[in-house]
């Protein structure tokens, strides 16, 4: 380490008060490079700011003597404690030391993320994350955004302008939707048959919705003629269902419900989370309103964005409150202009987006637009039915018996009689690095989960759970009763 001259120190008396000044006079310095050393004087209120006469390299010695006493408890070869005056009284308020766990590298173990949802991120997603950071409000920037907005509308499979990705996880998408679309005091429909549902119920409960709820048990699916009789009966603005329902394993039917919901003037609101890439799904001629999905799953990208988009009958809904929204940060009013989507000329800031996982998500739609949404559905099938049959193999059940209404990309396998899941998730966890999980919500205790999505959606990696679910059942505890 470079020694400090004696000289800097007295840079650094500026901050504390010398006990031979009265309180309240100001000091001056004399210029760096005059003939004598730096002293404290008394100036009038005219006087040069103190900061004008530091050169830069001069602060920069301050800081390193500042670490020193208060990392090492030493001054620097050469320097005499007395020399620093009041110095070590100022820096005592630093009583906290720096943790110890921060002084070492990062560590992340590598695993296979074979459950719901994160999946593994491929190579292309994660060395776009590392490139540079630029602006989130810098014109290449916006052009990243445009190109995400176009990669939505391929996706979801729709020509809707109010298409945007979120900064958050998909929860955030599906709160932007309710805060956005629904009213206090306004009527909501939710389809529960797994967590998800639950999850849009307490939320719209939260923001003074009138919540009326169509429940099944997990696994199970609202036919068309319950959701229109639900519909009649309680008049909602809004209908919401889960496509692909990872809690259960189970991807609704859509056909039917958008014409549905319009012949009741209610707007359908869908969750594709866990389907979007792995299930067909078709946005615009399945009349859905409002779709909203999430970076981690079969888009391949790290949690933390949320495509979601709004049709012309949802924005007049949306657009036409009596009430401003009560969150402003998922305000699609102020969100609209930042992501270009209100026909103004000029974007304006509404809040610092996450430019390195934008970056992430622009390449997982770049990806599944150089794959296709028919190969990539098609593909998620085979690898589906690939694993259900190694599973029955395995003399395991499947949990969704109709094999129309499982979901592709996350399969559900009923607990064996006489095993602990917990044990057998942390056994695959322990012995193979492997994430599979159990129930969420209602399936709690239920079902074991496996995830094989976007870049983990392959027979070989199917293989592999198969041994691991294999090993477990043989080690691990099976009660007799």
């Amino acid at each position: 380490m470079r020694e400090l001259e004696v000289k800097d120190l007295f840079v650094l008396k500026r901050f504390v008060r010398p006990p031979n000044r009265k309180r309240g006079a100001r000091p001056t310095l004399r210029p760096p490079g005059s003939s004598d050393p730096p002293t404290c004087t008394h100036a009038s209120p005219t006087a040069v700011p103190r900061t004008a006469m530091m050169p830069r390299t001069v602060l920069r010695r301050c800081a390193i003597l500042a670490q020193h006493v208060v990392l090492d408890g030493h001054l620097p070869t050469g320097i005499a404690p007395n020399a620093v005056g009041h110095f070590g009284r100022c820096m005592s308020s630093v009583s906290i030391p720096p943790p110890a766990c921060l002084l070492g590298p990062l560590e992340v173990p590598l695993r296979y993320m074979f459950g719901p949802g994160p999946s593994n991120v491929p190579p292309r997603i994660l060395a776009a994350t590392a490139r540079p950071i630029i602006g989130h409000m810098h014109s290449e920037m916006f052009e990243i955004m445009d190109d995400i907005k176009q990669g939505i509308q391929y996706a979801f499979q729709t020509q809707n302008n109010m298409t945007v990705a979120l900064s958050g996880s998909g929860h955030s998408a599906m709160e932007c939707a309710l805060v956005n679309c629904v009213e206090p005091g306004e009527p909501v429909l939710v389809g529960i048959n797994g967590m998800w549902g639950e999850r849009v119920a307490e939320i719209a409960k939260r923001i003074g919705a009138d919540v009326k709820t169509l429940i099944k048990s997990p696994g199970g699916y609202f036919t068309n003629e319950e959701i229109d009789q639900a519909l009649a009966k309680h008049k909602p603005v809004l209908f919401f269902i889960t496509h692909g329902e990872s809690s259960a394993g189970i991807a609704h039917p859509m056909d039917g419900i958008g014409d549905l919901c319009r012949r009741h003037n209610c707007l359908l609101l869908v969750d594709s989370v866990a389907s979007l890439g792995g299930a067909p799904l078709l946005m615009d001629k399945q009349n859905i309103d409002i779709l909203y999905t999430g970076s981690q799953k079969a888009l391949n990208g790290p949690p933390g964005t949320a495509p979601i988009s709004f049709n012309d009958r949802a924005c007049k809904k949306m657009f036409n409150r009596k009430t401003k929204p009560v969150s402003f940060f998922l305000d699609m009013a102020l969100l609209s202009n930042y992501w270009g989507c209100d026909g103004k000329p000029a974007r304006g800031y509404h809040h610092t987006g996450p430019v390195s996982t934008f970056f992430a998500l622009r390449e997982g739609l770049a990806i599944l637009a150089e794959t296709g949404l028919e190969n990539s559905w098609r593909l998620h099938k085979e690898v589906a039915e690939y694993l259900y049959e190694g599973l029955e193999g395995l003399g395991l059940k499947l949990f969704v018996q109709d094999k129309n209404l499982r979901l592709p990309s996350v399969t559900t396998i009923a607990i064996p009689a006489g095993y602990n899941w917990r044990e057998i998730i942390e056994y695959v966890m322990k012995h193979h690095q492997m994430e599979i999980t159990g129930g969420l919500g209602p399936s709690v205790g239920m079902v074991l989960r496996v995830g094989l999505m976007g870049y983990n959606c392959r027979k070989t990696n199917a293989d592999k759970v198969l041994v691991a679910l294999a090993d477990a059942l043989k080690h691990c505890h099976k009660s007799k009763v």
